[in-house]
């Protein structure tokens, strides 16, 4: 039986991914990360729990479940190198990363290269969960006017330019002002403190998130949900424009449902020029 090895982040994915195998009569095996994963993901599920830093246990809980494939779902609080407990394997893996550590994608894909060359097949969650990418152009009832398309192409230009830093997937700009760009905190904290920064006298704010130039499709993904939309409609947003074709939208008619019922627009745009498809 094909087994799909899943390093489970927190949030709603790694169980729809495990539950999708598993209907199609695949095997699953769970890594959930203490003080990461949910417990509600691993439940009746074969699973290990492993601190972050064990690479070496980590694989020996994949090899021993002979699992073929593997996909990394689910967000990730990232604490600093310093106060991880990192065993040799993955010190040597970081030393050997250098300055590409430090960024999301940058250490993303050092950990992909270290799974491959363990024998394992890495896939993006697109891979296994189809049917929850973003679309192109507005699924709500409301689309972006003119100055929305503004602030969108501003956001898409920070972004541009932010690249190369691989820092963070979000920003968010009104009237053609950033207020915020997503850093270590994530998406939902980026917006929430985006609320005492927003202009009164104008349009709300809108998000803008997509993929950094050159970044490695099966991981990370950026990625919007229900809660998402609340938070921006809580904070006084107009709209949430993302990547179309590489953006997870989780629970798609409950996000639309709640866009709708606060006069947002959620709407799927190009990605950054040059960006493969």
């Amino acid at each position: 039986m094909p087994k799909l090895g899943i390093l489970a982040g927190g949030g709603v994915l790694p169980r729809r991914i495990a539950e999708r195998r598993l209907s199609d009569g695949d095997g699953v095996f769970v890594i959930a990360f203490e003080g990461q994963t949910d417990l509600a993901t691993v439940e009746g599920l074969d699973h290990a729990w492993v601190r972050l830093g064990a690479t070496s246990a980590t694989l020996k809980h994949l090899k021993d479940a002979s699992v073929d494939e593997v996909v990394m779902a689910g967000p990730m609080r990232r604490p600093a190198f310093s106060d991880m407990s990192l065993d040799l394997r993955s010190a040597k893996m970081l030393a050997k990363a250098g300055r590409k550590a430090f960024g999301d994608d940058g250490l993303l894909s050092v950990i992909i290269e270290e799974l491959e060359g363990d024998g394992f097949s890495v896939v993006g969650i697109d891979d296994v969960l189809g049917g929850y990418l973003m679309p192109s152009g507005a699924i709500t009832e409301r689309a972006p006017d003119e100055a929305a398309e503004f602030d969108i192409a501003r956001g898409k230009a920070v972004l541009e330019a932010l690249s190369p830093a691989d820092v963070g997937q979000a920003v968010v700009v009104q009237e053609g002002l950033v207020l915020a760009v997503e850093a270590v905190e994530g998406t939902d904290a980026m917006i929430a403190r985006t609320a005492g920064l927003k202009r009164e006298s104008a349009e709300g704010p809108v998000l803008v998130k997509m993929r950094k130039r050159g970044q490695e499709r099966r991981a990370d993904l950026p990625t919007i949900g229900p809660d998402t939309v609340q938070q921006a409609a809580a904070a006084g947003f107009r709209g949430i424009a993302v990547e179309a074709g590489a953006t997870l939208l989780v629970d798609r008619d409950v996000a639309v449902k709640a866009a709708n019922a606060a006069g947002l627009f959620l709407v799927g745009i190009e990605g950054l020029q040059g960006m493969p498809s």
